[in-house]
C-alpha cells in the first residue's frame, strides 16, 4: 500500500506521526510504501503516479482536501483512496474521505440526546469551517432524529446569545473557551450541553466547567490502547490524525488477508474495527462510523452509549 503524507514542508512533524501510527498496523512488514506530497496538490499528483508505477493496490492518504483531489483525480479509480480530509468535497473527485466529520459527530449526539427526551436544540456557532458543517449537518438531520433546531452564530468569546424560550440542549461544536463559556453559562439553567469530539479538554478546570455535558467522540478505552502502543514504540501522544493513519492501515490489512484489497472490497464489509470507530463504507465516497457518547465529569469522560452511524 502507498502512503501519501506530508513528509517535508510546514506540516512534516505531523506526517511522520501518521507514518509511525500506520506502521504500527502493518502485520507482515515492508509493505508500507511512504511517499511525500509536501503538502501540496502538485506534490500528491506526483506522489500518486508514483504509486501507481510501484503497483500500488490501495493508497492511504493524502491528508487535506486540495490534496487527495489532486491524488484522486491522478488515479482515475484505477485504485481506492483512502483520504484523511473530513471534507466531503474530495469524494467528488473519488476519493473516500476517512476523517471524522462535522456530520458524523453531530448527527450521532443529537441521536443520543433525542433518546434522552431532548426534542429542541440551538446549535452555536464560531463560523469556523467545522462549526458551520456541524450546524449545517444539524439543520439536515432535524426532520429525521425529530427535533427543532435552531443555528446561531457567535464570535470567539461573546457570551451566549439570548435565544427566547429556552431549549432543551445547547450543541457547542467548537473547542476550547467557546466551549467552557457555554457550559458555565448552563450551570443551574436545566439545559444540557451537547458537544462534538473538538470539545474534548482534559484539564481539570475544564472537566469542571464540562462537568455533565454529552459529546460524541472516539471509544477513548479504544484510542487510549492505541496511543500506548504508540507511546511505547515512538514516544509522544499521537493525535486524532495519526490513529485515522493506524485505522486506514489496519483496514488494509483486513483486505489483505481476506483477499480484497479493492474498492469492491471495502464497499462490501458490514464494518471495519476502528480506533476511530468501526467503519462502512458508502458508494458516494462517504463513510458510515460508530462513534461513543460520553459524559464529562471532574473525573474524565465515561462512555454511556454508541451511536451507530447511519
Amino acid at each position: 500500500m502507498a502512503l501519501l503524507l506530508p513528509l517535508s514542508g510546514e506540516r512534516a512533524a505531523l506526517g511522520l506521526s501518521m507514518q509511525r501510527a500506520a506502521a504500527l498496523a502493518e502485520s507482515g512488514g515492508g509493505t508500507l510504501l511512504p511517499l511525500d506530497t509536501a503538502g501540496t496538490a502538485t506534490g500528491a499528483s506526483a506522489a500518486a503516479q508514483a504509486a501507481l508505477k510501484r503497483g500500488a493496490a490501495m493508497i492511504l492518504g493524502p491528508l487535506t482536501s486540495w490534496e487527495a483531489s489532486a491524488a484522486a483525480g491522478v488515479v482515475a479509480g484505477r485504485v481506492p483512496v483512502l483520504a484523511f480530509t473530513n471534507n466531503m468535497a474530495a469524494a467528488a473527485s473519488g476519493a473516500f474521505v476517512f476523517g471524522l466529520t462535522p456530520a458524523q459527530t453531530t448527527t450521532a449526539v443529537l441521536r443520543y440526546a433525542r433518546s434522552r427526551g431532548v426534542r429542541s436544540v440551538t446549535v452555536v456557532g464560531d463560523g469556523s469551517a467545522w462549526s458551520n458543517g456541524a450546524a449545517e449537518s444539524a439543520v439536515k438531520a432535524q426532520g429525521a432524529i425529530g427535533l427543532d433546531v435552531r443555528v446561531v452564530t457567535v464570535t470567539a468569546g461573546a457570551p451566549l446569545p439570548a435565544v427566547g424560550e429556552a431549549p432543551d440542549a445547547v450543541l457547542v461544536p467548537g473547542s476550547g473557551e467557546a466551549v467552557l463559556a457555554a457550559a458555565r453559562s448552563l450551570k443551574e439553567t436545566g439545559v444540557q450541553l451537547l458537544g462534538t469530539v473538538q470539545a474534548l479538554d482534559y484539564r481539570p478546570s475544564a472537566l469542571e466547567a464540562l462537568d455533565g455535558a454529552w459529546i460524541a467522540a472516539p471509544d477513548p478505552k479504544a484510542f487510549g490502547g492505541f496511543a500506548s502502543d504508540y507511546e511505547g514504540r515512538n514516544g509522544g501522544d499521537p493525535g486524532t490524525l495519526a490513529a485515522l493513519a493506524y485505522d486506514a492501515a489496519r483496514i488494509v490489512e483486513v483486505l489483505r488477508a481476506a483477499n480484497t484489497l479493492s474498492r469492491d472490497g471495502l464497499l462490501a464489509a458490514d464494518s471495519f474495527p476502528c480506533v476511530t470507530g468501526a467503519v462502512r463504507f458508502r458508494t458516494d465516497g462517504s463513510c458510515a462510523r460508530d462513534l461513543a457518547i460520553l459524559v464529562a465529569s471532574r473525573d474524565g469522560y465515561g462512555s454511556v452509549a454508541v451511536s451507530r452511524g447511519a
